[in-house]
C-alpha cells in the first residue's frame, strides 16, 4: 500500500468506519469486552482490517483475560514494534508493518514458551474462518 492509497484509505475510514478510523490511527483503544472477534474461536487467520495482511494465525490465540484478543506470536515479518511513552508508561506498541496500523500493545507476560501477549484491538482485525 504505498502513501497515495493509504491516504485515501483513511479519508474513507475516517467517513464509513470512525472507530476504526480512531483506533488504527489515532492510537485509540476499545472499549475492553466489547470486540466482536475476543471470543471467536474459528480455525483460520487473523488480517489487518485496514490494508487486508495476513497478521495472526488462530492457533497463536489465547484467552488472556484482559478483555481483547490474545496471541503468543504474530505471522513473521507482519507487525513492527514501537516504544510507547504516552500515558505516563512504557510500553510497547504494535502497528502492521505494511500500513502502519495501530493494533494494539504486546506484553512480555505471555503464558507460552514465546512469552509474548498481543493485546490486539478487535475493530483492527478481520478474521478468515477456514471453514466457510
Amino acid at each position: 500500500m504505498n502513501e497515495q492509497e493509504l491516504q485515501k484509505k483513511q479519508s474513507e475510514l475516517k467517513e464509513k468506519n470512525p472507530e476504526l478510523y480512531s483506533v488504527a490511527f489515532e492510537k485509540g483503544t476499545e472499549a475492553p469486552f466489547t470486540g466482536k472477534l475476543l471470543h471467536e474461536k474459528g480455525k483460520g487467520d487473523y488480517t489487518c482490517a485496514v490494508c487486508g495482511q495476513k497478521l495472526f494465525f488462530s492457533d497463536a490465540k489465547f484467552d488472556s483475560g484482559t478483555g481483547w484478543p490474545s496471541f503468543d506470536q504474530a505471522v513473521p515479518g507482519s507487525v513492527k514494534d514501537i516504544i510507547d511513552d504516552s500515558h505516563g508508561m512504557q510500553r510497547t506498541e504494535t502497528v502492521c508493518s505494511q500500513c502502519g496500523a495501530h493494533l494494539g500493545h504486546v506484553f512480555n507476560d505471555g503464558p507460552t514458551d514465546t512469552g509474548k501477549r498481543y493485546c490486539m484491538n478487535s475493530v483492527c482485525l478481520a478474521f478468515n474462518d477456514e471453514s466457510k
